[in-house]
């Protein structure tokens, strides 16, 4: 098992070891395009050309990208296209394949990636733009005796990594990239190494959940994060099938379909709402929303990503003069980021029960939405046309901007914000909040007089003073952060924050906190 601390080591390593980009061997690199490098090199990549071309995207290859200027291709070898035609089920000869333009299409599209990514900006995690199938792509690290090397989806390793062209990067792999059409269910289905956990998720009636397939456009279902244990985790703990599971979580109590039943609940509290892969757990301490009536707590600020710290002990370790006391769940790395039509998958050492949540810092920049998280891969001011696009934010008055800034200096919270200008009403539904007291701190640009003055209501209640945003920020940093006051929760659940102009300006909405008191 890679840990975090190894990760970060060998993610450096990986770098400093790698060459400057590779040269693709034209005298006038400025003119050549990814296209050129792949017909420049027929030897090498004659088949995957073909299939671009049946894809219809071999001429957007060779020209600039109209959002953002690059592209990224993971270009399999002849070697990678033939193995692929022989595994596969259904293509007997790249013929066949060819033949079938559906397929073709995304399967060329699913190579190509909608930005210019280098190794350098790589994540533990999904890459920061989808495919030009909208598909998402995820790099994990591989280390062995004698090399380092990046794989694409935990299946495609990087065999010859930036080389840079005119109009983006080429990345050179030796397997060829598979489209995902498989669920979260069918991967469990296809993994008989998982039969506990499979069993468990059959014998709950929970399969729908994890068969949700995000890319149907019918579904109003949002993708999810699997936390996942092997058949081995449960064996170490004396536990061979699904009964003896169940006997651990729900003794005396088989009516597993309800949604009070302990083993439903295990099974659903092992399903975090919204895909996460493990670059977005670093640097953040927080309760992530679970399907099931609790949170869990994930610590990512220390050298590894650590879940429930604190809640159970596991195991004490003894060498020597030394004890560790092994008191969370923790990750295989390694083996984790795949991903599915469902969302993400991961890999976790101990078995994951529900424990009582601790309070935590919540800090809600609205990138619950989709449709902010997409947009803000890139700078602009983007005006919000269609209401229905959004699902935790209603808005009455102005047009709603939403607001990424292009420098990283920029005082606002991760860079971006909220827009609203004039006599404006603006409510935000947050995720569930567990029970307690809070201290709720306000985060908006207040040095302008153009701002508004605006009072704050939590579920349906005035909370707070008056809010003057033209004052409380400084030249250097116009964003303040206001405290609103305490307020006590007496149940984990979503709550309404409202935002309401009392005399008609400017809002920057940074963000809304709840700071344990």
């Amino acid at each position: 098992m890679i840990t975090l601390t190894g990760l970060s080591v060998l993610m450096a390593g990986i770098r400093s070891c790698e060459p400057t980009p590779v040269e693709a061997g034209f005298e006038d690199m400025i003119d050549m395009t990814i296209l050129d490098y792949v017909q420049e090199n027929p030897e090498e990549f004659s088949l995957f050309l073909k299939i671009l071309e049946a894809g219809g995207i071999d001429k957007t290859v060779g020209a600039y990208n109209p959002d953002n200027l690059e592209y990224t291709l993971f270009l399999p070898t002849n070697q990678a296209v033939e193995r692929f035609i022989q595994e596969s089920k259904t293509y007997s000869s790249l013929e066949d394949l060819i033949a079938d333009d559906a397929y073709v299409s995304t399967l060329s599209r699913y190579h190509v990636v909608n930005s210019g990514i280098s190794t350098d900006d790589f994540p533990f995690g999904a890459l920061p733009e989808r495919t030009l199938s909208e598909d998402i792509l995820t790099v994990s690290f591989v280390t062995e005796p004698d090399t380092s090397y990046f794989k694409i989806n935990n299946l495609s390793p990087v065999i010859k990594p930036n080389i840079e062209t005119s109009n983006g990067y080429v990345h050179v792999i030796s397997v060829a990239l598979n489209p995902v059409t498989y669920t979260t269910y069918d991967w469990l289905v296809d993994h008989p190494g998982y039969s506990i956990f499979k069993s468990a998720v059959d014998v709950t009636g929970l399969q729908f959940l994890f068969n949700l397939d995000s890319k149907d456009e019918e579904s109003a279902e949002k993708p999810f994060t699997l936390f996942l244990e092997h058949d081995s985790v449960f064996q170490r703990c004396g536990m061979n099938t699904l009964d003896d599971l169940a006997l651990l979580i729900s003794p005396g109590q088989n009516d597993y379909t309800s949604e009070t039943n302990p083993l439903n609940n295990f099974i659903t509290y092992h399903a975090l709402s919204d895909i996460w892969f493990l670059d977005d757990f670093a640097d953040v301490s927080t309760n992530y929303s679970t399907h099931s009536n609790i949170p869990l707590n994930i610590d990512g600020i220390g050298l590894d990503i650590l879940i429930n710290k604190g809640k159970q002990v596991f195991d004490t370790i003894i060498n020597g003069p030394d004890t560790t006391i092994v008191d969370y769940v923790g990750f295989y790395y390694d083996q984790s980021n795949i991903i599915t039509r469902s969302g993400a998958i991961h890999m976790i050492d101990q078995i994951l029960r529900q424990v009582n949540p601790s309070r935590q810092i919540q800090t809600f920049q609205f990138l619950e939405e989709p449709l902010f998280r997409e947009l803000g891969e890139e700078p602009g001011e983007y005006l919000i046309e269609d209401p229905s696009a959004l699902q935790y934010i209603t808005w009455t008055g102005p047009d709603l901007f939403y607001v990424k800034e292009a420098s990283e200096n920029h005082p606002a919270w991760s860079q971006d914000y909220l827009f609203l200008d004039g006599d404006f009403s603006i409510s935000y539904l947050s995720p569930k909040i567990v029970q307690g007291t809070y201290t709720v701190l306000f985060g908006a640009e207040a040095y302008s007089s153009e701002n508004a003055l605006v009072e704050v209501f939590i579920d349906g209640k005035k909370f707070g003073g008056l809010v003057d945003l033209s004052t409380g920020g400084s030249p250097g940093n116009p964003f303040a952060q206001i405290e609103l006051g305490d307020i006590t929760f007496m149940e984990y659940t979503e709550h309404i924050i409202e935002v309401r102009s009392l005399i008609p300006g400017e809002l920057n909405w940074d963000y809304i906190r709840f700071e344990p008191n």
